[in-house]
């Protein structure tokens, strides 16, 4: 890990309002997934977001915009997120959406094939269709017309907008991760 968290007893009293909504937030909506260290500091994509808040203060508001405004079906999002985390190895993301994707009714195969960067054999077609466009975009590809009326027909057109947007927030969380080499919980520092 190449930056370690920040205890909330020495930030700024405006970064210590930016940490205690994340903590607020992130304990009521992911509970299940470890974010907080013994100390109490934000773990994950958090580290780098508070450490260089001038970007993160930033990039923590788009992300809190994709999750005020989802309409998409939280199994669809995970498997967006899945994709795009097991495609860039993204340790924490990874860790922290495979434990939300099982709480969101996805199987282990399914979530486990995500992880690999793989391509999961038992998704309805609404999951298919947001790993395919998560698979298309990440490749750098356009999304073909075929695909993208597809997903207009199951997803809708705001739908498949917010999974434009929410494949960018993701890949964003885990060039930050990956960047900073922030591993999960209990793997080595």
């Amino acid at each position: 890990m190449r930056i370690q968290p920040l205890n909330p007893e020495n930030l700024s009293p405006e970064l210590r309002l930016v940490h205690d909504e994340i903590a607020s937030l992130v304990s009521s909506s992911q509970g299940q997934v470890r974010m907080i260290d013994d100390q109490g500091a934000l773990l994950g994509p958090f580290i780098p977001m508070l450490r260089y808040p001038q970007f993160g203060v930033p990039a923590l508001s788009f992300l809190r915009t994709l999750d005020r405004h989802a309409t998409l079906a939280k199994n669809v999002r995970e498997v967006a997120i899945l994709t795009v985390g097991g495609t860039f190895g993204a340790r924490f993301e990874l860790y922290a959406h495979e434990i939300m994707a099982e709480a969101f009714g996805l199987s282990a195969s399914d979530i486990a094939s995500l992880a690999a960067g793989g391509q999961p054999n038992g998704l309805t077609p609404q999951e298919f269709v947001a790993h395919r466009i998560a698979t298309c975009l990440i490749k750098g590809h356009i999304v073909p017309d075929s695909t993208y009326d597809h997903a207009v027909n199951l997803l809708g057109r705001d739908g498949v907008a917010e999974l434009y947007f929410l494949i960018g927030g993701y890949t964003l969380i885990a060039f930050m991760l990956n960047g900073f080499d922030i591993p999960a919980p209990g793997q080595s520092l």
